[in-house]
């Protein structure tokens, strides 16, 4: 494929300032300044898991919390990949991974298929990981699949270790949208009976 897939999301409200871009085709490079540590270390972790190539320069209103910023990025990240995906020709659409981290196995299944749905099947063990709120996961996650238009799903098989089980929710996220997001030769057109996605 000789066209790269990339795209450039910019969002401004009175909480967060974010601009976003967003490459399915990269090398696995982040540049990332971010607000919330954990965040930047998480997305990290997702780009260089998946292979893309993802800016963010994301600050808001971390003084009240970290939900705003989070929640919003996750709103860019996920309208950057509808976009970057543009028409979905020749495009492996399904993808999935599940992935060890020490104690800790999580599987990881998304759907392009343009139907936005989260289905979350897991209880984090902590309420904070450093100072980072760990009920925001679910939120970056709920909104990234919202605005990606995708059904993804999110099964944590057993951990205890609450950094671990994010962690690998995100790298398990990136392998299976590597996946997905993939050409295959062998698909003509969009791959739905429907003819369309």
């Amino acid at each position: 494929m000789t066209e790269i897939r990339s795209s450039s999301i910019e969002r401004n409200t009175r909480e967060t300032e974010i601009k976003l871009d967003f490459s399915v085709d990269g090398e696995g490079k982040a540049d990332l300044d971010v607000q919330v540590p954990f965040l930047s270390h998480m997305l990290e972790l997702f780009t260089k898991h998946g292979l893309f190539d993802l800016s963010v320069k994301g600050h808001g209103d971390v003084e009240v919390d970290d939900h705003h910023l989070t929640e919003d990025i996750g709103i860019c990240l996920g309208q950057a990949l509808r976009q970057a995906i543009g028409d979905k020709f020749g495009m492996k659409r399904y993808g999935s991974m599940t992935l060890p981290m020490d104690e800790t196995l999580v599987t990881v299944a998304v759907d392009l298929s343009d139907r936005p749905h989260l289905e979350w099947r897991a209880e984090l063990p902590k309420d904070r990981v450093g100072t980072f709120d760990t009920e925001n996961v679910h939120e970056f996650f709920w909104k990234l699949a919202v605005e990606a238009r995708m059904n993804l799903h999110i099964v944590l098989h057993h951990g205890h270790n609450t950094h671990h089980i994010i962690e690998a929710m995100f790298k398990a996220l990136a392998r299976a949208l590597d996946e997905a997001t993939q050409i295959d030769p062998r698909v003509k057109g969009v791959p739905s009976t429907k003819g369309s996605l």
